[in-house]
C-alpha cells in the first residue's frame, strides 16, 4: 500500500467526519460533551534497566506535562460521557485503541477500518461513552509492536458509584522491555520466535519498575487493578504474605469472588483483585508470576500503620455490567479456526509490518492495514446471536481479543472454572470453545490474537456488524 500523503488524508478526515459526528451525538444525549482531556503521544527517557536510562521511549501525558513516563491512569466514569484529543508529538502516525470498551466503532482507533491515521502534528478527537465498569487499557493500532514495546500502554479505570468502597487502590501495568544491559532498545521480535510463542522482554516491569513496593493500611481491603499490557508475556499470578479473592475478569465482575491461587492472564487481559492486607505495619505480601521454571516477584504490597481490621467477606460482590446475554435457542453458529499457515508475501503498510507471515484465521492470513482488507469472517445481523466455535490448532496460546463487543464462554474443553463476560480469550494449545455473544454494536470490529506478533503475522480479521 503507498504511502498515506497529506491530500490522502485530509479525504479520510473528510469520510470520517459523520462517522465521528455520530459519536458525539451519542455521548451528547447522554448529558453533553465534557472537555477533553489533552492526550499527547511523545518521546521521553527513563530509566528502567539497571543499566542505564532508555531514550526514545514512547509514553502519553496529559495536557503535554511531562511525567515519569508511564502513561496516565484514564479514570471515566460508567455511562458519563468521555472526550479526549490525541495530538501526536512522535515521528510518526499513530492511533488509540480503547481496549475492551463497547463504544461506537468510529471512536475505535483501528487506522483504514475506523478512523484516519493521526499523522506528527496532527490531531484526533474522541467522545464516546463507557457503557460498562471496570479495568481496561489504551494502546495503539498503528505499528503496533514497536509502539507498544516502546511504551504506548496505559490502562484505563472506569468508576462506577456503586461499586463497594475499598481503603486504597493500587493499579499494576504488566510489561516487559527488550532493552540490551545499557538501557537502549533492541530489535523487537526474532522471526523464529513469532512463528512459535513469540518474543519476550529482557527487563520485566510493573508500573515501568523492577519489583515496585506500594504502601498499603495495614489489615485494610484494597482494589488490585492489573492489566497485561506486554506484547508477549502471559503469566499465572498468584499472592503470598496476604489473602485475595478475584472479583473482576477483563472489566466484568465475577458472580461470586473467589480466593486468588493460579491465575493465568495473557496479553489484554486484566484482573481486579480484593487484597486484605497483612495485619502488621511494615508486613509485607508479593504478587508472584509463576509462569516457567524460575518464578519472580512483580510487586511488593507492604503494610502500614495500625491494623483496619477488615474482612474479605466485607466487600459485596461487584454490580454486574449490562452485557446483553445471548439467546442460544436462536444464535447461529460460525466456526473458526486458529492455524498456522504457509509463509507468503506480506503487504506494506504505513502502521508497519514484519515482514512475515506465519498465522492465519480460517485459513486466511490478515494482509495489514489496509484500505481494503480480506473480506470479514462474517457479517453478522444487528441485535442477533452469535456462538463463535472457536477452536486452536496450534501447539502455542493465544490470547484472542474481540473490538467493540463482550462474548460469554458457554463451554471449553480444558478449563472447569469459565469466566463473566469478556473481550479476550486465552486459548491453551489445542482448546476449543463455544462464544456466545449478541451483535448489538454496528460496525467493523477487530478480531486478533493480542499476542502482537501473531497478530502482525497473520492472526487477525473482523466482523462486521450491520
Amino acid at each position: 500500500m503507498p504511502m498515506l500523503d497529506r491530500r490522502m488524508f485530509l479525504q479520510a478526515s473528510a469520510a470520517f467526519g459523520g462517522a465521528f459526528a455520530l459519536g458525539a451525538g451519542l455521548a451528547a444525549k447522554a448529558g453533553g460533551a465534557p472537555d477533553p482531556q489533552i492526550l499527547t503521544a511523545r518521546f521521553t527517557e527513563a530509566r528502567i534497566a539497571t543499566g542505564g536510562t532508555t531514550p526514545r521511549l514512547m509514553t502519553y501525558d496529559l495536557s503535554g506535562t511531562a511525567g515519569s513516563g508511564v502513561p496516565p491512569v484514564l479514570r471515566m466514569r460508567k455511562g458519563e460521557p468521555y472526550a479526549a484529543r490525541l495530538i501526536n508529538r512522535l515521528d510518526e502516525p499513530t492511533t488509540v485503541h480503547w481496549h475492551g470498551l463497547r463504544i461506537v466503532n468510529a471512536m475505535d482507533g483501528v487506522p483504514e477500518m475506523t478512523q484516519p491515521y493521526v499523522y506528527p502534528g496532527e490531531g484526533f478527537d474522541y467522545l464516546f461513552t463507557p457503557p460498562d465498569a471496570g479495568t481496561f487499557w489504551y494502546h495503539p493500532h498503528c505499528n503496533t509492536l514497536m509502539q507498544m514495546g516502546s511504551g504506548l500502554t496505559g490502562v484505563i479505570v472506569v468508576e462506577n458509584p456503586e461499586d463497594p468502597a475499598f481503603d486504597a487502590e493500587i493499579v499494576l501495568n504488566l510489561r516487559d522491555w527488550r532493552l540490551n544491559a545499557s538501557g537502549a532498545f533492541i530489535a523487537p521480535f526474532k522471526p523464529r520466535d513469532a512463528a512459535r510463542g513469540g518474543t519476550y522482554g529482557t527487563v520485566r516491569t510493573a508500573n515501568w519498575q523492577r519489583e515496585p513496593v506500594y504502601d498499603a493500611p495495614a489489615g485494610g481491603l484494597v482494589r488490585v487493578r492489573i492489566a497485561a499490557t506486554d506484547v508477549t508475556r502471559i503469566y499465572s499470578i498468584g499472592l503470598e504474605g496476604a489473602a485475595a479473592r478475584v472479583i473482576a475478569l477483563d472489566g466484568n465482575p465475577v458472580e461470586m469472588p473467589f480466593a486468588l491461587d493460579r491465575l493465568d492472564i495473557g496479553p489484554g487481559q486484566r484482573v481486579d483483585l480484593a487484597l486484605r492486607m497483612p495485619e502488621n505495619e511494615e508486613s509485607r505480601a508479593t504478587l508472584d508470576n509463576f509462569r516457567g521454571s524460575s518464578p519472580w516477584t512483580i510487586a511488593t504490597f507492604r503494610a502500614v500503620g495500625a491494623s483496619l481490621k477488615r474482612d474479605l467477606r466485607d466487600i459485596n460482590p461487584l454490580p454486574p455490567n449490562p452485557v446483553a446475554e445471548a439467546d442460544l435457542s436462536t444464535a447461529r453458529r460460525i466456526p473458526i479456526d486458529l492455524t498456522a499457515t504457509a509463509e507468503q508475501g506480506v503487504s506494506t503498510s504505513i502502521c508497519g509490518t514484519l515482514g512475515y507471515t506465519f498465522w492465519a484465521i480460517n485459513k486466511v492470513p490478515w494482509p495489514g492495514d489496509t484500505p481494503d482488507p480480506v473480506a470479514p469472517i462474517e457479517e453478522l445481523k444487528l441485535g442477533k446471536s452469535y456462538v463463535l466455535e472457536i477452536a486452536n490448532r496450534t501447539p502455542h496460546a493465544h490470547p484472542i481479543h474481540l473490538h467493540g463487543l463482550s462474548f460469554r464462554v458457554l463451554a471449553a474443553n480444558k478449563r472447569t472454572v469459565l469466566p463473566p463476560p469478556t473481550d479476550t480469550i486465552l486459548l491453551l494449545p489445542d482448546e476449543q470453545a463455544q462464544l456466545a455473544l449478541v451483535a448489538d454494536n454496528p460496525g467493523d470490529w477487530l478480531f486478533h490474537c493480542h499476542i502482537i506478533e501473531h497478530q502482525k503475522t497473520g492472526m487477525a480479521a473482523y466482523f462486521r456488524v450491520a
